[in-house]
């Protein structure tokens, strides 16, 4: 893999589909999302242009998932049926992957999580992007 920070290898739990990213941002805009299907999902996301996305193997073992407008895509591995990306519907030109599928990455390796207010999307309410609020995570001690 390129030697570069914003380049993560990721798979799913059983490793039936594996992947190569480049992030847009590094992990600088992870987010959650408070939307119906985000909220059950609970995965903190970071955002891949389109072609930042590479799979080594197993697409074909992925599922995909969609509802209300039908615009975003959230894919899932169809054997363990663990979340590894989503196209976005605010822009179908961007993925963001689940973190959790990244090597050596983790949700709780970020204290705090932007919140972003999918329930009042902008493409339903002609308004701009809002923030619904921030996961902290604190460690035990």
């Amino acid at each position: 893999m390129v030697s570069n920070t914003n380049c993560h290898a990721g798979q799913c739990h059983c490793g039936a589909v594996r992947f190569e990213v480049t992030l847009s941002d590094g992990f600088n805009s992870v987010r959650r999302c408070n939307c119906s299907y985000c909220r059950m999902r609970g995965a903190v996301v970071a955002p891949v242009e389109a072609g930042g996305f590479r799979f080594l193997h197993g697409e074909e073992a992925l599922s995909r998932y969609r509802f209300n407008t039908e615009s975003a895509q959230h894919f899932f591995c169809s054997r363990c049926g663990i979340h590894t990306h989503l196209q976005r519907r605010s822009n179908p030109n961007l993925h963001a992957v689940n973190v959790a599928c990244l090597d050596g990455v983790s949700p709780f390796d970020f204290a705090e999580v932007p919140v972003t207010d999918g329930i009042n999307h902008p493409n339903d309410t002609g308004g701009p992007a809002r923030l619904a609020g921030t996961l902290r995570f604190i460690a035990a001690d």
